[in-house]
């Protein structure tokens, strides 16, 4: 089972009639069940400015309008479901480490809580938090645990629009957690998604989640991803002493320079695939999910 759905029994409560994928640049979406291919809804400049910190829908009459026009109007019929896929930026994602992790859920979230505390840029007590425990390896010391942390009032406005038309959010989650399940392969991987000014660098290792950094550029340019790809890549070979075996790009166009990411860190380029279509900087969260939904024999695009 992948980290995805290992995270559902926190959020998800029934099978969803639509999936959604927000950035500042629009709505992709899907009707995972439906077979009509995953789309994209532009929205206004400024609809969407996306912050750890203060209030990421300026624009909430754009974002509800571009809402109804790809769901219709509520209907008052039995309640839809739907999954909402937040930018990596709005949240907080980490991997903590624990000599020991307590078995009784209401001690697991005080302890994650309080590891949080002092890492994330927000109150932490009025967050909305998920943790998951991951399995020990063979002859690991301790536990790792996955929290993903955001706002409270961010994420209710996120899913405000979702509300007015009659969608219940049922399943929350971050575009860079939905979009590892189109990662595959072992060795270490650092999987870096480039969406306009945010730059999300994640390490896996055989599937497992080593860390997350999400990074606002002053500018995307070569030199200044480069200034965080470098010490990701020092850090895989600090802690886990072995280089990565692979870069994987998403939303870095073309790929006419991957040739210059390959000589400069000295690692294997590769461009994140989908069985949906080719990921982009507005939809790999989105593909990500309705992937994960095929092992399960639910139809899809």
């Amino acid at each position: 089972m992948s980290v995805l759905h290992k995270f559902g029994h926190l959020f998800q409560d029934a099978a969803p009639e639509f999936a959604f994928e927000l950035t500042e640049e629009g709505i992709a979406y899907s009707r995972p069940a439906s077979g009509v291919p995953p789309a994209f809804q532009p929205l206004d400049e400024g609809t969407l400015v996306v912050s750890p910190l203060s209030d990421n829908v300026h624009k909430p009459e754009i974002l509800a309008e571009r809402v109804r026009a790809i769901t219709g109007p509520a209907t008052g019929r039995r309640r839809r479901c739907a999954v909402v896929i937040l930018p990596d930026f709005c949240s907080r994602v980490a991997v903590l480490g624990f000599d020991s992790f307590p078995a009784n859920p209401d001690e697991q979230k005080s302890l994650v809580r309080f590891r949080m505390k002092k890492s994330v840029p927000f109150d932490i007590e009025s967050a909305v938090v998920g943790h998951y425990p991951l399995a020990a390896r063979t002859g690991q010391k301790g536990v790792n645990v996955i929290v993903v942390a955001a706002s409270r009032d961010i994420v209710a406005r996120y899913e405000a629009p979702f509300r007015a038309v009659g969608l219940h959010p049922g399943f929350v989650t971050t575009a860079a957690l939905a979009s590892l399940e189109l990662l595959r392969g072992a060795g270490i991987s650092v999987v870096a998604r480039l969406t306009g000014r945010l730059l999300t660098v994640s390490v896996v290792n055989a599937g497992e989640l080593k860390l997350v950094r999400c990074v606002e550029l002053a500018a995307p340019s070569h030199d200044e991803i480069l200034g965080v790809l470098f010490p990701t890549m020092a850090y895989i070979e600090d802690e886990m002493a072995v280089k990565a075996s692979r870069l994987v790009l998403c939303g870095f166009g073309d790929g006419s320079d991957d040739s210059s990411w390959h000589v400069e860190l000295d690692v294997p380029v590769e461009h994140l695939q989908s069985r949906f279509g080719v990921p982009d900087r507005h939809n790999a969260g989105l593909l990500g999910y309705v992937q994960s939904l095929a092992p399960a024999g639910v139809k899809v695009a």
